[in-house]
C-alpha cells in the first residue's frame, strides 16, 4: 500500500524536475511513511510513498524488469501474486524480491495490456515502457484505490491523491460548477469528474495509455449482468459461503499485523467470524460509540455480543460532538467534499486501529451485493402501494407524513424520513423512483439555490440532476429491476463515496484497508444471483443472512440496519451551532457567490426549529466551504483562526 505520483511529458526536449517529484510525494507522505522511491528518466517521472505491509524489507518501489525497460509503480495489493509468480517463473523469469508490485512488471512483459485481467486484488497502476514511449495508468474494478489524472497540453500529471497534483507549478486550482452540480445531487462527485476543473478521476475497470501520439482510455471490465440460472437455493448459499471466505482468507497475507472494523452490522460481523476461524490469535477488532442522547447511533452493544462470541482483542471508542473539530482536517485528506457524517467515524476508528495494526479489514460493500438498502425495496413498496384509492395515495398519506416531525434520529422518525421519499416518486418510472431516494439537493431545490448567478447559468444548460447517474441507467436498460439499483449503486456510491472515504480517511493515518466483499469475484458471483435472493419479500440480505447466519448470534442476524454514521442533525442543531452561523453565514454566502442565500436561511431554520431534516444538506454545505478554503482560498487547514471554527 502507497501513494504513487508522476508525470510523461511528450514535448521533445521537456524532462521533468526532481525536485518536483520530491514534493508531490511529501505531500502524501501520510499514504507511505516507511519509504519512498523515484525513476525519472527522459520524458517520465515515477514516484512512490510505501506503507510497507509485503515483503517489508526488500519491496522497494519503482520495480523495473530484468533489462529496465520496463518500470512500476504500485498503490494497492495483488492477492493472487503467488500464483502468478509461480507461473511466470515457470516461463523463465526471474524475481528480486518477494513483493507483490514485481508480478505485474514480468506479467507485462508476457502479457502487455491484458495483463489487468489476470489481477486480483485493490490497485492505481503506472508502468512506463521504454521500448514503446509510453505511459499505462490502471485502477482496480470497483474503484478500491485512487487515482487522478491531470491532462495538459504537452504532459499529463497522475497522483493518487488531488493533492500532490496541485503541488505542480501550473495547475489550476477553479471549480468545476459541472461537478459541483453533482456533488450537490449526489454529496459526493462521481467519476470521471472532480471538482477541480482539468482534474479526473481515472474510471474503475480502467485503464489510459499516453504516449506520442495522444491518450487512449479504454475499459477492461465491467459488472456482469444477467441472472445465473439453473441453480438452487442450497447451491447459491454454498457458493457464496465458499467465495466470501476465499476472499476473506486471501486478504490475510500480510507481514505485519491487522485487525477488522465491527460495527455489530451483519457485513463486519461476518468478516469477524470468517477471520476468527482462519488464525489462532484473537482477532483484533475496533468499534466506535456514542452517548447521551446520541445513543440512536450506538452499535456497542452489537459489535461487543460479537466480540464476546469470537473472544475478539476488541477496542473501542466514544465519539463526542467536538470532534467535529476535525472537519478541515477530514476535508483536506479527501481533496473533495463528501456529504457524509461516516467520514467522521471511519477516521476516528481508524486513528484507533493504526495503534496497533498496520492492515484493517471492512465490510464495506455487502449492502450492494447482497441487497441491504432500503431503497432496494422500492418496487415491492409501490406494487402495495397502488392498491391503495386514489385519494388516499394522492391527499392522505402525504399529509399525514407531512405533519410528522422530520428527523432522524429514532427508528420510527427515520421510517418517517423514507416513506416521506417515497410517496413523492411512488407515481414515477424506477430510475426517477431510485434518483429521488439519493438525490440530496432536488432539481428545484438546486435551481433555487443557485439563485441568478454564473453558476446558475452554466448549470441551467445541463439540467440540475446527475447527469453520471441518469447515463449508466440509460446505457444498461437490458439489466433492470433490483439487480439495475444495485449496478449503478456499485458503479458511483460504491466508488466513489463509500470506498473513496474509506481509502482516504485510512490512509490519512497510514492505515491499509481491505475489503472482502469488493472482491472482483464475489462481486461477479452476487451479480449473477436472482434478485429475489437478495430481496426476499420484505427481507434484506435474505441469502446473504443465510450463508452467515450460522456462523453469527441470532441478535446480529435479525438486529434492524443502521448506517455508519454520526448524529450531525442533533449537533448541527447543538453543538455545531456556530460552526454553522460560521462557515455558511449570510455574509460568507454572499462573499463566496456560488449560492442564493434566502434558500440556505430557510433550510438553517427550518432544521434548527426541527420542522425540516436538512442534516445532510448542511453538512454538504459546510464541508464545500472548507474545501473552499482550503483548496481554492490557500488557506490553512490547521489554523482554527483561518477555518473559523473558533466562533
Amino acid at each position: 500500500m502507497c501513494g504513487i505520483y508522476g508525470m510523461f511529458e511528450w514535448q521533445q526536449g521537456s524532462q521533468p524536475a526532481e525536485k518536483l517529484l520530491v514534493k508531490m510525494g511529501e505531500v502524501i507522505r501520510h499514504r507511505g511513511p516507511d519509504d519512498y522511491g523515484h525513476y525519472t528518466k527522459d520524458q517520465i517521472a515515477l514516484g512512490m510513498r510505501r506503507l510497507s505491509i509485503i515483503d517489508v524489507a526488500g519491496g522497494h518501489q519503482p520495480i523495473a524488469n530484468e533489462d529496465q525497460t520496463v518500470w512500476v509503480v504500485c498503490n494497492g495489493e495483488i492477492y493472487n501474486f503467488k500464483e502468478l509468480r509461480a507461473d511466470l517463473e515457470s516461463r523463465g523469469h526471474v524475481f528480486r524480491s518477494r513483493s507483490d508490485t514485481e508480478v505485474i512488471v514480468h506479467l507485462y512483459e508476457e502479457e502487455g495490456i491484458g495483463l489487468f485481467k489476470r489481477l486480483r486484488g485493490m490497485f492505481a497502476i503506472a508502468l512506463w515502457d521504454a521500448n514503446q514511449s509510453r505511459l499505462i495508468l490502471a485502477r482496480d474494478r470497483l474503484g478500491k484505490k485512487p487515482l487522478y489524472i491531470c491532462r495538459e497540453p504537452y504532459r499529463i500529471l497522475f497522483a493518487s491523491e488531488i493533492k500532490s497534483i496541485l503541488e505542480v507549478c501550473g495547475v489550476s486550482r477553479s471549480l468545476s460548477v459541472r461537478a459541483l452540480q453533482e456533488y450537490l445531487a449526489l454529496g459526493y462527485v462521481p467519476a470521471p469528474w472532480t471538482l477541480f476543473e482539468g482534474i479526473e478521476k481515472l474510471l474503475p475497470g480502467s485503464y489510459l495509455i499516453a504516449d506520442q501520439s495522444g491518450l487512449q482510455h479504454q475499459r477492461y471490465w465491467d459488472v456482469p449482468r444477467g441472472a445465473v440460472k439453473g441453480c438452487s437455493e442450497r447451491e447459491w448459499i454454498e457458493r457464496v459461503r465458499e467465495k466470501l471466505l476465499e476472499s476473506v482468507r486471501i486478504r490475510l497475507v500480510s507481514d505485519v499485523p491487522l485487525g477488522a472494523f465491527l460495527s455489530g452490522g451483519i457485513d463486519s460481523s461476518a468478516i469477524v467470524a470468517a477471520m476468527a476461524g482462519m488464525t489462532d490469535r484473537p482477532v483484533k477488532t475496533y468499534s466506535i460509540g456514542f452517548e447521551g442522547n446520541d445513543r440512536f447511533y450506538n452499535e456497542l452493544p452489537y459489535a461487543r455480543i460479537v466480540a464476546k462470541a469470537f473472544a475478539t482483542d476488541h477496542h473501542e471508542i466514544i465519539v463526542r460532538p467536538d470532534v467535529a473539530q476535525l472537519l478541515p482536517t477530514l476535508i483536506w485528506h479527501l481533496d473533495e467534499p463528501i456529504a457524509d457524517s461516516a467520514l467522521i467515524t471511519t477516521y476516528l476508528v481508524a486513528r484507533l486501529a493504526s495503534q496497533s495494526v498496520k492492515v484493517i479489514l471492512s465490510g464495506v460493500g455487502g449492502d450492494e451485493l447482497f441487497g441491504g438498502y432500503r431503497r432496494y425495496l422500492g418496487d415491492r413498496l409501490v406494487q402495495y402501494y397502488r392498491w391503495f384509492p386514489d385519494v388516499v395515495r394522492r391527499k392522505w398519506l402525504p399529509a399525514l407524513v407531512a405533519a410528522l416531525p422530520q428527523d432522524r434520529h429514532s427508528s420510527m422518525k427515520n421510517y418517517i424520513r423514507y416513506a416521506d421519499a417515497f410517496l413523492k416518486s411512488a407515481e414515477s418510472n424506477p430510475s426517477s423512483r431510485y434518483m429521488s431516494y439519493v438525490t440530496l439537493f432536488s432539481s428545484d431545490l438546486q435551481e433555487a439555490l443557485f439563485g441568478n448567478g454564473a453558476a446558475r447559468e452554466r448549470s441551467r444548460s445541463n439540467g440540475f440532476g446527475s447527469e453520471i447517474m441518469e447515463s449508466y441507467f440509460q446505457n444498461h436498460r437490458e439489466c433492470t429491476g433490483l439487480n439495475q439499483l444495485i449496478y449503478v449503486d456499485i458503479k458511483t456510491s460504491l466508488a466513489d463515496d463509500l470506498l473513496a472515504l474509506t481509502d482516504k480517511m485510512t490512509m490519512a493515518v497510514s492505515l491499509e484497508c481491505r475489503a472482502p466483499f469488493v472482491d472482483q469475484e464475489l462481486v461477479e458471483l452476487a451479480a449473477g444471483m436472482p434478485s429475489s435472493l437478495k430481496v426476499h419479500g420484505f427481507t434484506m440480505k435474505y441469502l446473504l443472512k443465510k450463508v452467515v447466519g450460522p456462523w453469527l448470534p441470532s441478535e446480529i442476524v435479525h438486529r434492524k440496519k443502521r448506517g455508519f454514521g454520526a448524529p450531525m442533525g442533533s449537533w448541527i442543531r447543538n453543538d455545531l451551532g456556530p460552526l454553522v452561523k460560521n462557515l455558511i453565514s449570510e455574509a460568507q454566502i454572499k462573499k463566496r457567490g456560488l449560492f442564493n442565500w434566502p434558500v440556505i436561511e430557510e433550510m438553517v431554520g427550518r432544521h434548527m426549529a426541527q420542522k425540516s431534516d436538512y442534516t445532510d444538506h448542511l453538512l454538504a454545505l459546510i464541508n464545500l466551504e472548507l474545501w473552499c478554503r482550503i483548496f481554492l482560498d490557500g488557506k490553512d487547514y490547521r489554523d482554527a483562526s483561518e477555518m473559523t471554527l473558533d466562533g
